[in-house]
């Protein structure tokens, strides 16, 4: 599982500028003379009248995290500033469902049940789906999974996968995102860390897999099919 997923931004930001040239470079320039460090930037929104820029920094703390927004505040092209939960606060770990949409649809049943329980008890993880078929497309959202913000684990729910799709899971499993796979024809379920036949199970399998309150280690579980 990814670091970066596990650790948490002290101080997210959001910054309204108008949308032109230059304004990210001002903004950045400031939060280095700080000697924060950016753990995630994202347009948040962006529209004729102006945008948001959304930050996520560390190595901030109390006084310094006040004098860094005073700056940011002081620029010419800021237009407001404001404090805002980080994404890991409100969403916390990612699970990705990839596949048809008959099976992604039942294992979300299972991801979501699960999600549940464990988020009641103050933890945050969130499930994320698309349905997809074609192996080209299967095997780019497959990669693209490493891509995406506090993403930990994959789960491919399909009828039959195989070939680049294969090759795609064995890539971000190298890049620490864990790979769940229902049990069917193809190449993909030998390519994933654990094989589920049951949609409603493997979808609660892969919140026990990312979650720090179960008692399931995906390590002692790799290779193996139930």
């Amino acid at each position: 599982m990814r670091e970066a997923a596990e650790r948490d931004a002290p101080l997210a930001l959001m910054v309204r500028t108008p949308d032109e040239p230059g304004v990210l470079h001002a903004l950045t320039r400031v939060i280095l003379e700080h000697g924060a460090n950016i753990t995630y930037v994202d347009i948040a929104e962006r529209r004729e009248d102006g945008t948001t820029v959304y930050f996520e920094l560390e190595n901030l703390e109390g006084a310094s995290a006040d004098a860094l927004i005073g700056d940011l505040g002081s620029l010419p092209m800021v237009q407001a500033i404001e404090r805002a939960p980080s994404f890991g606060k409100v969403y916390g770990k990612r699970i990705i469902v990839v596949g048809g949409g008959a099976q992604v649809g039942q294992v979300v049943v299972g991801a979501v049940a699960e999600a549940d329980r464990h988020n009641i008890r103050g933890e945050k993880i969130s499930v994320d789906t698309i349905p997809l078929v074609g192996e080209e497309e299967l095997a780019a959202a497959t990669r693209a999974v490493a891509r995406l913000p506090r993403a930990v684990a994959l789960v491919l729910a399909g009828a039959l996968m195989g070939g680049d799709v294969a090759r795609a899971a064995r890539e971000i499993r190298e890049k620490g995102i864990i790979v769940l796979s229902l049990n069917m024809p193809g190449s993909v379920p030998d390519a994933a860390d654990l094989v589920v036949s049951d949609p409603v199970q493997c979808g609660v399998m892969a919140v026990m897999a990312v979650s720090e309150s179960a008692r399931f280690d995906i390590a002692r579980q790799r290779g193996k099919r139930y």
